[in-house]
């Protein structure tokens, strides 16, 4: 018989958090995603943020306000995907001890797909460089890699 563990608050919401982002991402990948898989995708990620709220840093709410940036703009919802990731850079610049160097290029990379889905070329261009300019000081290779490769890819509504 296993024995069961109990969690403190703050475990229970980090693993719910971290589930909950988890989910988000299964269905960001999910190439047949109906309206309710959409609906779920919203739910999972503002849940995955509303338990980093009890129990992260700023780190993650950074993260968390990055990932409900790529929903909305996977659901093509420009007003809600301009307000997390400026919400995504605002807590980047105020905590920069706290960001890893991907945080910050993932940030500007928030920036440039959410002005490229409200069709301000202007704005998606010049922080789509900053992006490109961030992503090359990312140290490891690895995390360099993924960045680059989540840069090059998705939706950017006509403006690359």
């Amino acid at each position: 018989m296993s024995e069961k563990k109990i969690y403190s608050e703050t475990e229970a919401d980090r693993f719910f958090a971290a589930t909950f982002h988890g989910m988000t991402w299964d269905l960001l990948d999910k190439s047949d995603r109906n309206m309710e898989d959409d609906e779920k995708l919203e739910n999972y990620a503002h849940s995955s943020l509303a338990h980093w709220r009890k129990a992260g840093k700023e780190i993650n709410l950074q993260r968390g306000f990055w990932l409900l940036s790529r929903v909305y703009s996977v659901l093509n919802q420009s007003e809600s995907s301009q307000k997390y990731a400026k919400r995504c850079i605002q807590v980047t610049l105020e905590h920069p001890a706290q960001m890893e160097d991907f945080d910050v290029a993932f940030a500007y990379e928030a920036m440039a797909r959410s002005f490229a889905l409200a069709g301000e070329k202007e704005e998606y261009q010049k922080n789509f460089h900053l992006a490109e300019e961030a992503g090359k000081s990312i140290r490891n290779e690895g995390n360099r890699e993924v960045f680059q490769n989540e840069l090059s890819s998705g939706d950017w509504f006509g403006c690359e």
